[in-house]
């Protein structure tokens, strides 16, 4: 495994960051191994809901957990309102970083990552296959 630390910075997309980086790496699979930080805006969708719910306020990220592959993420996160009050599920675009989001990533050069329509379960679901980089 290749490890890379990542910061965001105020404004920025979380999810859409963490796509646009992943399709920039040689490599064909990562995840998530640690974030902290915050965000002004939380776009999740809950187990089973067809639409996100959008949060807004001082949120502090507790957890974010995922992998990522060159054509698409699988992001789940849970946040903390200024009350304390925690919520969570997958995580959507539009999640806007409100002062920092610092992230360390695990590159697997090993390993290929695509998501794939499963007509079981209906959604586009993790491949896993090996790789050798070319």
């Amino acid at each position: 495994m290749k490890v890379v630390p990542l910061r965001l910075e105020p404004g920025d997309d979380l999810r859409r960051a963490l796509e646009v980086w992943m399709g920039e790496q040689q490599e064909q699979a990562a995840c998530v191994i640690s974030a902290v930080g915050s965000l002004s805006v939380a776009r999740v969708r809950f187990a089973g809901a067809a639409e996100a719910t959008v949060i807004r306020g001082d949120l502090e990220i507790l957890s974010l957990s995922g992998t990522l592959s060159p054509d698409g993420a699988h992001l789940h996160i849970a946040v903390a309102d200024s009350s304390g009050a925690v919520i969570g599920g997958h995580l959507g675009t539009g999640s806007l970083v409100r002062t920092t989001v610092e992230l360390v990533i695990g590159l697997l050069p090993q390993w290929r990552f695509c998501r794939e329509l499963d007509p079981a379960t209906g959604y586009a679901e993790l491949r896993i296959s090996p790789w050798a980089p070319g």
